[in-house]
């Protein structure tokens, strides 16, 4: 069955996977839509070209029909006949054909296209035939008292050097539609699905009202598909460097919070060691004064006994200097801890002995005598408060177990080691020990199992030997208690 943890675990990483997905989708749709517009504009621009440059050379058949009914060229033998080197102008044009007064046109369909060109005073369309490989229609003008018409190739009316797309490769179809016939410019790749772009416009002529249509097929496959794999990695990398920074952040502030109730619990530990060490440094105080005295009392003999107030002196010296001492270690017991500072090398084995020189009116009061086992001298990088701080809660944690078992079954053995490349420091009770449901919290922070406790002690030391690079982890005491077992990485040999 799944634990409250998993569940919390889940719902985060659910969270952020949401996050990342709605990002994701938004900003690819972004992407693409933005291609998409860019291809559109880029289409569209080209079919205005294409339209632009059609219209030219069709105004221009308009203009040279102009010219010649207006000019109306002699017709005496065909050889001198001007209009029949417009070819050589205009490649497009074919041939020019022409119908003098008193003659008729040899088809049908070209007087047809005469009397509509004087019925509409433009000129009309004969004989269009764009389904051949190049297309050709017959202009066909109107006028007195000649009429004329242009024979166009429909595929030289293309001004291929100044056509802005290639031919062959672009995915642009561009035909000429009228009357339901088509001529294929240019034949692009029109595929299916996707997006379908279409342009549709008349030449600018009337004359000529050929229909330009130009046709984009967008595909699946021109999505920015490359900038939308990385736009997802780089939001994938912004949420999870957001997610660590948070937790990051929030460990740190839980070790900040677990320093400051510490402190808190170290001066509450400090007013119940308070009565225990006013009698350590009474001791050293009162053997000050006595050995002050007997030197005063001395030197005010005559003649003056000198060498034994000397020595009288000297030992209040050394009683002053024991106090000092006493208060040097209740001074570093209420000490805050630092998580920033470097690393230093500590004695594991002196700071067990000044924690248990501190709680020795605890053990004295309890009736527990430790036994303490040292293998080896061992050195360890540490900050020296925090080892200190350490040491004290666990001994402590384990003086206050063995309250709940008779005097006579209360064992606290300690063992400091140098083992598989760390320092180790076990603490070992006979206490009631830890339940084994209650094992795996027994680091989390307000989670205890003595009453009135508050849940603080172990948590801070765990957060204090994992920032020194150490691990503090808990056990089962055979046949009974618990044991806790601290490891700090070895200091370099001198």
């Amino acid at each position: 069955m799944p634990s409250a943890w998993t569940h919390y675990a889940l719902k985060a990483h659910g969270l952020r996977l949401l996050a990342w997905c709605a990002i994701t989708a938004a900003g690819c749709v972004l992407l693409a839509r933005s291609e998409l517009a860019q291809l559109r504009e880029a289409f569209e621009t080209d079919a205005r070209i294409s339209h632009r440059l059609l219209s030219q050379r069709v105004v221009q058949h308009d203009a040279v029909l102009a010219t010649l009914a207006l000019l109306q060229p002699a017709a005496d033998a065909a050889a001198n006949q001007p209009e029949q080197r417009l070819s050589s102008v205009y490649p497009q044009i074919l041939g020019v054909s022409r119908r003098d007064p008193g003659t008729a046109w040899p088809e049908k369909a070209l007087a047809d296209a005469e009397d509509d060109s004087r019925k509409n005073r433009r000129a009309a369309i004969a004989n269009l035939d764009l389904g051949s490989a190049r297309g050709q229609y017959q202009l066909v003008l109107a006028a007195a008292p000649t009429s004329f018409a242009l024979r166009i190739d429909v595929h030289g009316t293309v001004p291929w050097d100044e056509w802005s797309m290639p031919v062959d490769t672009s995915p642009v179809r561009v035909t000429l539609e009228h009357a339901g016939q088509q001529f294929v410019v240019q034949p692009g790749k029109i595929g299916t699905g996707g997006w379908r772009y279409e342009f549709h416009k008349h030449l600018a002529s009337d004359s000529q009202p050929f229909d330009v249509v130009a046709v984009r097929q967008v595909g699946w496959g021109e999505l920015p598909w490359g900038a939308m794999a990385l736009w997802a990695a780089l939001v994938g990398a912004v949420l999870w460097a957001g997610s660590a920074w948070r937790r990051q952040r929030t460990a740190r502030r839980r070790a900040e919070e677990l320093l400051r109730l510490g402190q808190v619990a170290r001066l509450n530990t400090l007013g119940e060691l308070a009565a225990g060490m006013a009698h350590e440094i009474n001791q050293p105080l009162t053997a000050v004064l006595a050995n002050t005295q007997a030197a005063k009392r001395l030197l005010q003999d005559d003649p003056p006994e000198l060498d034994t107030a000397r020595t009288a002196m000297d030992q209040a010296v050394a009683q002053a200097r024991r106090a000092t001492e006493v208060v040097g270690r209740l001074r570093r017991a209420v000490e805050r801890p630092s998580l920033d500072a470097p690393g230093q090398t500590v004695d594991l084995e002196q700071a067990l002995r000044n924690a248990l020189y501190l709680l020795e009116p605890e053990c004295r009061r309890r009736g527990v005598q430790p036994e303490v086992h040292i293998t080896s001298n061992t050195q360890v990088l540490a900050e020296g408060v925090a080892l200190e701080q350490i040491v004290h809660n666990l001994l402590m944690n384990a003086l206050q177990a063995l309250d709940a078992v008779p005097a006579a079954e209360r064992q606290l053995t300690l063992h400091v080691a140098a083992t598989n490349g760390v320092g180790e420091l076990r603490v070992q009770d006979t206490g009631p020990g830890i339940p084994p449901d209650a094992l795996p919290r027994v680091f989390e922070p307000f989670f205890t199992t003595r009453e009135g406790g508050l849940g603080l002690g172990l948590s801070l030391c765990e957060t204090l030997a994992t920032g020194m690079g150490g691990r503090l982890r808990a056990e089962a005491n055979t046949p009974r208690g618990a044991v806790f077992i601290l490891t700090l990485p070895l200091a370099p040999s001198a």
